[in-house]
């Protein structure tokens, strides 16, 4: 059993990640709190295996906390803001989770920990996890933004845009920019799972809505499919036909 406390000033976010908690076997949360010096307090103490962290808090920040516990938890970071992560990842995180925080993502988050924390309890796993989606979850990409290098999973990946100087990658919490050029993206991408569409789109396969003539949806963004590629892209889509 892996044990866990929740910090976050907000109430709203400790009960959404006391939820997600309760659905895994494998943890025990033993505490849920908006003051951060009392968790700080827990894990000096020992006990404590796991640190669901918020990054913002007005009396000791998420990074700050990081410092002083040095080491004494494990820590998944909890945030709306993205600039954290590389920080974060540098004070040796387990993961950065962008809110909100959806559940499937959530469960990828705990499943490293539980790697980690219990390596040599695979089962615990498996009784917990959804259907599995992508044989791809736990890949990622790092992306050159403006001000920092991002983390991107592929697994989040909705699609691409391209535009002039820079590639726009889509996903449900967030729109990450990137000095990229499309090819360069192309190639970095699984081809099972990733197909270039137009010579602005790359799209996540599994991530398609609907197709309508030579339009793809996914979500509310309708994506065109170009004359160069439309019979690769229908090859992709006829093979998938039942």
């Amino acid at each position: 059993m892996i044990r866990c406390i929740v910090v976050d000033d907000e109430p709203l976010a400790l009960n959404i990640l006391e939820d997600y908690i309760s659905k895994m076997p494998f943890l025990q949360l033993i505490k849920a709190t908006t003051n951060p010096i009392e968790a700080l307090t827990l894990v000096q103490a020992g006990g404590i295996d796991l640190v669901f962290l918020d990054v913002q808090m007005p009396e000791l920040t998420g990074i700050q906390f990081l410092k002083i516990a040095n080491g004494k938890a494990k820590v998944i970071l909890t945030t709306a803001y993205p600039q954290y992560a590389l920080e974060g990842y540098e004070l040796d995180v387990v993961d950065y989770l962008l809110k909100p925080i959806a559940f499937d993502r959530f469960f990828k988050s705990v499943q490293k920990a539980q790697g980690l924390l219990q390596p040599a309890a695979p089962t615990a796993v498996a009784a917990a996890a959804p259907p599995a989606k992508d044989d791809f979850s736990n890949d990622f990409i790092f992306v050159k933004t403006e001000h920092k290098i991002q983390k991107v999973y592929l697994h989040d990946i909705l699609f691409i845009e391209g535009l002039k100087d820079y590639v726009s990658i889509f996903t449900p919490a967030e729109r990450v920019i990137t000095l990229q050029n499309m090819k360069k993206m192309e190639d970095a991408l699984p081809p099972k799972h990733f197909t270039r569409v137009h010579k602005s789109y790359i799209v996540s396969i599994n991530k398609i809505d609907s197709i309508e003539r030579s339009r793809i949806f996914i979500g509310d963004k309708v994506i065109p499919v170009g004359d160069t590629y439309r019979d690769e892209f229908f090859k992709i889509v006829d093979g998938k036909n039942i």
